[in-house]
């Protein structure tokens, strides 16, 4: 495995923010393997930007300082160019998030529809701050709470997001079923 010092050149910009350091970032053989076949299926490497921080993602868990200039280095790329996306797009985490992260809308149908009590009633359950806005996650790392804008499913309001799993009209006894089930896994 090569560490990321021993990629990216010297003359290299480092990137303006800080995002979370990971000392340990290493990318493993089979996985650079893969992303030199996906990165094939793109007629300018930058093309793959996309691709390669979701697959970055997916493996580590979020997006480190670490993982932003490995990318850049890849696609032969500024790390400032694959940074923005990081910072643009609102996938891409940007720090670890418990094993169950839950997501629940609180755009104007969903808050119609109960969104807010909803939230409030997970956050309560989990012992987290009811009254935060931002991401929050329990301190074994189980779930992380975050009340997200429009999750696209306006009639079906209150709608939650369990990892990628999508939940239509939850109620607070539904909320409790799917948090059962996080607890599980």
């Amino acid at each position: 495995m090569k560490r990321v010092d021993e990629i990216i050149p010297d003359y290299v910009q480092q990137i303006p923010n800080e995002l979370r350091e990971q000392e340990d970032f290493a990318v493993p053989q089979a996985l650079e393997t893969e992303f030199d076949e996906l990165i094939g299926h793109y007629p300018k490497k930058r093309s793959a930007s996309l691709m390669l921080l979701h697959a970055v993602q997916e493996h580590f868990g979020y997006i480190s300082r670490q993982a932003v200039e490995w990318v850049a280095a890849k696609l032969e790329l500024e790390p400032i160019n694959i940074y923005e996306l990081v910072t643009f797009y609102p996938m891409f985490l940007q720090e670890p998030v418990g094993n169950c992260h839950v997501r629940i809308c609180r755009t104007l149908s969903c808050a119609l529809g109960g969104s807010y009590q909803l939230h409030e009633h997970v956050c309560k359950k989990l012992g987290l701050d009811p009254h935060a806005q931002g991401r929050q996650t329990t301190q074994d790392k189980k779930f992380t709470v975050e009340f997200v804008e429009c999750l696209a499913s306006c009639g079906t309001a209150p709608v939650m997001m369990c990892n990628e799993a999508f939940y239509e009209g939850v109620s607070t006894a539904k909320a409790d079923e799917l948090l059962m089930k996080g607890a599980a896994k």
